[in-house]
């Protein structure tokens, strides 16, 4: 039976997986080529373009953030997942990201945004869940010991998403006007030191997502 958290991978490559699944048939999947015309829906919403610090705008901006997960893959820098549901993959709920800019020292980032028809059902928690449970699982044999979330400091419903997901608040960090003019929060979750499931998720406090670091973008 599979349980919150629980994860079954395709392949066991990380570079090669195709997809993760996660709770109540969430399913992380590649983004494709094919994705495009949904990116540009999802980046429609005003809500996104409140608390995202990377904007979508146009076919071409699409196109280049779909080469962006691509190549970030490729480098093993960026590993981009859109959520879905099985059976019903072509129809988006959101994004999922680890980020790890040095793969061999320091703490990754995890990132996520989710559209607007998603949420109130408890996506971003099941799909950050999921996120993080395939990244220790994947890099924890490479020295991979902590995530880190970070979201503007008044985007109090990522920080329950968050929290909901076992990343309390570990620091703030000050503004940076223009482009950051509010504090920022980082959460952070440890590796665990043996195979544990996720909390579980609640359906309450969803966030459109994360703006993220001060030079990342979702």
């Amino acid at each position: 039976m599979e349980h919150e958290g629980e994860i079954r991978m395709d392949r066991s490559d990380p570079y090669d997986v195709s997809a993760v699944t996660g709770s109540e048939g969430l399913r992380l999947r590649r983004w494709r080529e094919e994705d495009l015309p949904s990116v540009l829906r999802a980046y429609e919403d005003p809500a996104m373009r409140r608390w995202l610090a990377v904007q979508v705008c146009g076919p071409e901006e699409a196109a280049d953030w779909l080469e962006t997960q691509r190549t970030g893959w490729a480098a093993g820098t960026r590993f981009a997942f859109a959520v879905t549901e099985s059976g019903r993959e072509d129809e988006l709920l959101g994004n999922v990201v680890l980020k790890r800019s040095d793969p061999l020292n320091g703490p990754a980032e995890v990132g996520y945004w989710t559209t607007a028809s998603a949420r109130g059902r408890g996506v971003a928690t099941r799909a950050l869940a999921a996120l993080t449970d395939w990244a220790f699982t994947t890099f924890g044999e490479q020295g991979l010991t902590r995530l880190e979330l970070l979201h503007q400091v008044d985007n109090a419903a990522s920080c329950r998403v968050a929290e909901k997901c076992g990343y309390p608040l570990a620091r703030v960090i000050p503004a940076l006007p223009p482009d950051y003019p509010l504090d920022g929060h980082v959460h952070a979750r440890e590796a665990p030191a043996a195979a544990t499931v996720s909390p579980s998720a609640d359906r309450r406090g969803e966030a459109a997502g994360t703006g993220g670091g001060r030079a990342s973008g979702r």
